[in-house]
């Protein structure tokens, strides 16, 4: 049985639960990474939290640390029924959307391009599948390690009728196509791409994120400058109970507006930064986040 089936099938045996069984079942993997100390999502996490919340008593950070690798086991494994259920079911996920659509809508319908940033925060698989369902779409994605996790995610990601591209030249072209024809992109703007092939693609510079200085993609900035896209940032909030999901979307106009291109990429950070800090709970502090350092300074993990 090779990885591919077995991927699937463990898929396909938590899209047949609810969606609050998924969550608690979720909520368990990740109450079990909290109480082992020693292992490296509980790590990562701590000392993320206390990088970017030093203000914080060490009593809510402890807090954060519980809540957030709880949200994180409920984010792997809701991955079944956003992948695998149907196309209507899914969408039903959307209790509310505390966002104004308009601006986005008459983007497109204008041939604007939209550039639409969904950061680590909540389910940002929900937050695609559903603008991908109203608005043509190019998604951005970083191959990983399993080959075969990377055929299901383009399967999933791609099922309301989202063009998944991988971060190489071939797909950069289609970004600027995209956007050219006045479509949509939906990239994921914080990761920290190191030194693969993907961050030649995407470029980096060194940006402040909650005051550190973090690799951050140049590619959302460069595309927006160069074409005058608007660009959205977007989250989609999980709610309690296994209830669904509340969508915010919010406008970045610094990041076309900033004068040179090192200004812009510090207003997207700093517009993701503002997003998290409204949800810290459910961002993925698991992360390497800072893993890429500048040049002379020491490892953070």
């Amino acid at each position: 049985m090779n990885r591919l089936m077995v991927i699937s099938g463990l898929l396909r045996l938590i899209a047949s639960l609810p969606l609050l069984w998924t969550h608690r079942l979720g909520a368990f993997c990740g109450w079990l990474l909290w109480r082992m100390p020693n292992n490296r999502s509980r790590q990562i996490t701590q000392r993320n939290l206390a990088l970017c919340f030093p203000e914080k008593p060490l009593a809510e950070r402890h807090r954060l640390l519980r809540q957030s690798l709880l949200e994180s086991g409920k984010g792997l494994l809701e991955l079944g029924p956003l992948w695998l259920w149907p196309r209507e079911r899914v969408l039903q996920l959307v209790q509310r959307t505390r966002a104004d659509e308009e601006t986005l809508a008459g983007a497109v319908n204008h041939k604007r391009g939209v550039i639409l940033i969904t950061p680590h925060l909540g389910c940002w698989e929900m937050a695609g599948l559903y603008y991908s369902s109203r608005y043509p779409m190019t998604i951005l994605y970083r191959p990983g390690r399993c080959a075969e996790f990377d055929v299901l995610s383009c399967r999933g990601r791609s099922r309301m009728g989202g063009r998944v591209v991988a971060t190489s030249a071939q797909g950069l072209r289609a970004l600027l196509k995209a956007l050219q024809c006045g479509e949509m992109l939906g990239i994921l703007p914080d990761q920290d791409l190191g030194s693969d092939d993907g961050e030649e693609i995407a470029g980096r510079v060194f940006a402040p994120f909650f005051g550190i200085a973090a690799s951050t993609m140049t590619l959302v900035s460069r595309l927006a400058r160069k074409t005058g896209a608007l660009v959205l940032l977007t989250w989609a909030e999980r709610l309690p109970r296994g209830q669904g999901y509340s969508l915010h979307l919010c406008a970045l106009p610094e990041i076309v507006e900033a004068a040179t291109l090192t200004e812009s990429v510090a207003a997207l950070n700093q517009g993701v930064e503002a997003a998290v800090r409204t949800l810290p709970e459910q961002y993925l502090w698991a992360y390497r986040r800072f893993r890429t350092r500048p040049p002379g300074e020491a490892r953070i993990y």
